[in-house]
């Protein structure tokens, strides 16, 4: 049993594949409406202007979608973990093109070879991101995950929903 088998963890991650699902189907329908989303044990919250019935539809059309296999819905493109990823790296190499160096000047002639190495490093940082999501922060087969309810919370002008889940 690893980390990722623990009841709570595997409770988010199944959550966070069945949020970037239900995004992935919801970005067909509203191209260019602003949604954000967040993971907890007890299911997750989307930001953005949707009506709930259609979001409720949305939902319980993604958990069957990847009950029948699509596990690929679980890895979305702008996914927290891919910008943390790619952070990481690019952080890093920085951090090694810069090492040794004592001097303001030792750091300003460095800055070439650290901006070379930071682009570098986001380039090749680019295909961990999803696999990072598909190995580690989210998990494709919802496991007997079921819908508990999906209600709206207002603030304002601004549309949170809180989608709730079993299993």
């Amino acid at each position: 049993m690893t980390i990722l088998d623990y009841p709570m963890i595997s409770r988010i991650r199944r959550n966070h594949g069945l949020e970037h699902a239900t995004l992935n189907i919801l970005v067909q329908h509203y191209p260019y409406r602003q949604l954000a989303g967040f993971s907890f044990p007890g299911g997750f919250f989307l930001l953005g202007d949707i009506p709930t019935d259609e979001l409720r539809e949305t939902v319980v059309q993604a958990l069957a979608r990847m009950n029948n296999g699509e596990r690929q819905l679980a890895i979305h493109p702008n996914c927290g973990t891919n910008f943390l990823t790619s952070g990481f790296v690019v952080g890093l190499l920085a951090w090694l093109g810069m090492a040794g160096a004592r001097s303001r000047r030792d750091k300003v002639e460095r800055l070439p070879l650290v901006i070379a190495l930071a682009t570098l490093g986001f380039i090749a940082s680019q295909p961990l991101g999803p696999e990072v999501q598909k190995r580690v922060t989210t998990c494709g087969d919802p496991e007997g995950l079921s819908i508990v309810d999906v209600f709206p919370i207002r603030f304002g002008r601004l549309t949170l929903h809180r989608i709730a889940t079993g299993g």
